[in-house]
């Protein structure tokens, strides 16, 4: 999806920068060390006796499971691997040590407990929050390729004019719009292809080129809050929130977007004034020349409306009675079907990041099916824990780990334990506003955290340009991070204690 734009090395140099931290052959004792400390870990946990653990009835199943979670954090943050990898690993284990396709002398039932359903663990590949997202990346790539995305940016951005201040207004709005729709990189290296010729017209020695170049990844980060396929922590988010055999909360893609697109466009706005305050233009005015443009034919009118009939059925599943996950099959099929898309571009899916999010599914499956969530809740007060101090716990680790690893990661690790936390907690959550208030505040931490160039890729596109620095960054990332989160935890517990959730 990325190959349409100029920018496109932009996205070849975050790769660079990921692969050299992580795979750099300088730091090969390190890597052999993280994989050892795995390793140890996760047998330490597989083997030990299960009275150890403190949760009464546990079977080897369970046990392993733990062991098999414990695996998924450590190379998550670690990141010895990338995270679709341990995904599948997470997958495989599972199938070969917790399944009933599982080795057979591992899986006798009668030893080792319960197992896992083979067609459970492989079904959370095709659980209907992961088509959410496969119709998100077919709307993206259909966009780019009849040059619809271009088209709109042009459109809506001639209204903000000339004036240095207005532009990155402009830039900070349509960047947040995009990434409600689009993946955030795509929307990056587009948006920063678009800024090239800006960047040259401003004079080196202002802090212009900083604020316009910044303004792409905050807003990128900001905007993915807005909609339910904006960044993949709220698909995660929106899966066990409205999952039938658990939470089952019935929301809708509209719902989320009433009280997510206000709390975007206020931070938005405060993100502009703050990269106005620190890095000021010293130019009054700015020439803006988009280059591209939508192609002209049938299948841009196909585009055009499949994309605005998708929209509207979106924001009305609660009338229709068609939930976002379906809707999102929408786009696809008329796609397909008429030409738009073909297989050549359905290589261009990120697969990576829909196998990480599997992952994350499979391992709130098997703490649910082997029966070790409920075992936990039985085992473990979680009744008697603060409400507010879940919240804030909650919401602090997923913004730490989320500054250093895949916040998808971040999510999928964090949210199957919220949800049985949750689930255990009842009636105690009602002064925070339920269960709601923790899982979207989580996804709203996860979204907040764009402190250094590797905690997304928007921010590691801005960094190659060479005109952000890292302490330009965090220092924007930090005060935004805390604002997005002051302001989206209050928002997601007002709208708790007045029943919108």
């Amino acid at each position: 999806m990325f190959n349409n734009y100029k920018g496109f090395h932009l996205v070849q140099s975050y790769h660079d920068l990921r692969h050299m931290r992580k795979y750099h052959p300088t730091n090969t004792f390190v890597r052999f060390a993280k994989i050892a400390v795995v390793a140890l870990v996760t047998l330490l946990l597989w083997n030990m006796p299960t009275e150890w653990f403190g949760i009464q009835n546990l079977t080897i199943i369970q046990q392993r499971i733990i062991a098999i979670f414990a695996f998924a954090t450590l190379m998550w943050i670690l990141e010895i691997v990338s995270s679709w990898a341990t995904s599948i690993a997470i997958i495989v284990l599972m199938l070969l040590f917790c399944s009933d396709s599982g080795i057979l002398p591992m899986v006798n039932e009668e030893e080792v407990g319960k197992l896992l359903s083979y067609k459970g663990v492989m079904a959370c590949f095709a659980d209907p929050v992961i088509m959410l997202f496969i119709g998100g990346f077919v709307l993206a790539i259909a966009a780019t390729k009849t040059g619809l995305d271009a088209q709109l940016a042009k459109v809506l951005l001639r209204p903000f004019g000339t004036k240095s201040e207005m532009v990155l207004l402009g830039f900070l709005l349509v960047t947040g719009l995009f990434s409600m729709f689009v993946s955030n990189t795509a929307t990056a290296a587009m948006m920063l292809t678009f800024l090239t010729p800006v960047f040259r017209q401003l004079p080196p020695e202002g802090k212009g080129r900083i604020a316009l170049a910044m303004s792409i990844p905050v807003a990128a980060n900001l905007g993915g809050m807005g909609t339910p396929i904006g960044t993949p922590p709220n698909n995660i988010a929106l899966k066990y929130l409205n999952d039938p055999e658990g939470l089952n909360m019935g929301l809708g893609f509209g719902q989320w977007m009433m009280f997510m697109f206000p709390l975007v466009v206020v931070l938005l706005f405060i993100s502009w004034r703050l990269l106005l305050k620190f890095f000021p233009f010293s130019q009054k005015t700015v020439e803006l020349n988009i280059d591209g443009g939508m192609q002209k034919g049938f299948q841009s009118w196909v585009v055009i409306v499949t994309f605005i009939l998708t929209v509207v059925l979106w924001l009305s599943d609660r009338f229709t009675g068609i939930n976002a996950n379906t809707v999102a099959m929408l786009p696809f099929c008329i796609f397909a079907l008429t030409g738009v898309i073909n297989k050549r571009d359905l290589e261009q899916i990120n697969w990576s990041v829909i196998w990480m999010v599997a992952g994350g599914f499979a391992l709130g499956y098997g703490l649910n099916a082997s029966g070790l969530a409920a075992n936990a809740v039985e085992s473990i007060p979680f009744g008697e824990f603060s409400p507010l101090l879940i919240l804030v716990i909650g919401g602090a680790i997923c913004y730490v780990l989320s500054n250093f690893i895949s916040n998808s990661a971040t999510a999928a690790l964090l949210m199957p334990i919220l949800a049985v936390v949750c689930g255990a907690m009842g009636e105690k959550l009602a002064p925070i506003g339920g269960t709601g208030t923790i899982l979207i505040g989580v996804a709203i931490a996860a979204s907040s955290a764009m402190i250094l160039p590797i905690s997304t890729p928007p921010n590691a596109l801005a960094f190659a340009t060479g005109y952000v620095q890292q302490k330009d960054m965090s220092k924007i990332g930090i005060i935004m991070g805390v604002v997005s989160m002051l302001l989206g935890f209050g928002l997601v517990y007002l709208m708790g204690i007045l029943h919108v959730l």
